[in-house]
């Protein structure tokens, strides 16, 4: 079924292993003025690329349920192996109160939390969600373990936030927490990576220009799109979007999500954005296999 969808876009497919030469080269390159070292690449990294598309720009990895949970998983969905997990980042997570818009934003974090920070990913979760999902290390194959262990280990912060609602509330709240730490951390990029539903307060972020000043990036793991960010004007502040999803996510079609990668590449030429397809993953899929090291090495780049 994913191979005859593909064809249906007349994209024209390139060799796997050119592109994984390509990444490599990228990750590594010394012009970087940011650059997180390798953590546990071997284990993370992506296993098959299947095919690319748009010069790079629109992968398909191969995600093997067999591989890339059960053989993961002590207990599949819950627990992974514990060679994908170091507690490292613990020592210094903690748990945050910031008061403002009138309310109490709750959050926790890593690493350089309290200031002095060279970067900050902040992660936002979808619907049912709490600011505890982010700092799980054993569940989605231990992958927020490995991008608390970037941040910690490279001088950078992470956070996992919560906020009043998926709308002006809680767009407001996390653009506060943004705030608030680039006070602490002045010269740190600012990254912020949506899960399932909390991507609408992604793309609320990109569109208001006050809150995009202080954005370099933004990921969206299975999240909705947002036609309305065609016609902000948020196209003109060229900021480093990614987008993965699931080949079977039951909640947001991929196909359509890729029509929209689409559209904003051909209203904004050249404009960077990168898409990920994870070959019969399901909604959770992009949480659990998306190579933080490999994304955020380029918005720190392109940004």
């Amino acid at each position: 079924m994913l191979a005859r969808a593909l064809l249906k876009t007349a994209f024209k497919f390139a060799i796997a292993t050119c592109l994984a030469v390509s990444t490599i080269m990228i990750a590594q390159s010394p012009s970087l003025a940011q650059s997180l070292a390798p953590y546990k690449d071997r284990l993370f990294g992506y296993k098959n690329v299947t095919a690319t598309h748009y010069d790079g720009d629109f992968l398909v990895v191969e995600y093997s349920k067999q591989r890339d949970l059960r053989d993961r998983d002590k207990v599949d969905q819950r627990e992974v192996f514990g060679n994908y997990v170091s507690y490292k980042p613990k020592r210094s997570r903690e748990s945050y109160e910031l008061k403002a818009n009138g309310r109490t934003i709750r959050y926790m974090g890593v690493g350089k939390a309290q200031g002095g920070a060279n970067a900050v990913v902040i992660y936002i979760h979808g619907q049912g969600g709490n600011r505890f999902q982010g700092m799980n290390d054993v569940s989605f194959g231990g992958n927020f373990n490995r991008v608390q262990n970037l941040m910690v280990r490279n001088g950078g912060a992470y956070l996992s936030a919560e906020f009043a609602d998926f709308g002006a509330r809680g767009t407001a709240d996390i653009d506060a927490l943004i705030r608030y730490q680039k006070q602490l951390s002045p010269r740190a990029k600012v990254v912020v990576a949506c899960g399932s539903m909390g991507g609408i307060i992604c793309w609320n972020l990109l569109k208001n220009g006050k809150y995009a000043r202080n954005v370099n990036g933004i990921l969206l793991l299975g999240s909705p799109r947002d036609p309305g960010f065609l016609s902000s004007g948020a196209l003109k502040r060229r900021i480093p979007i990614y987008m993965g999803y699931g080949s079977e996510d039951s909640v947001y079609n991929w196909e359509t999500q890729a029509n929209f990668f689409k559209k904003i590449r051909q209203s904004a030429p050249g404009y960077p954005i990168k898409f990920t397809l994870f070959d019969t993953g399901v909604h959770g899929t992009p949480i659990r296999m998306t190579d933080w090291r490999l994304v955020l090495n380029w918005m720190f780049a392109a940004s």
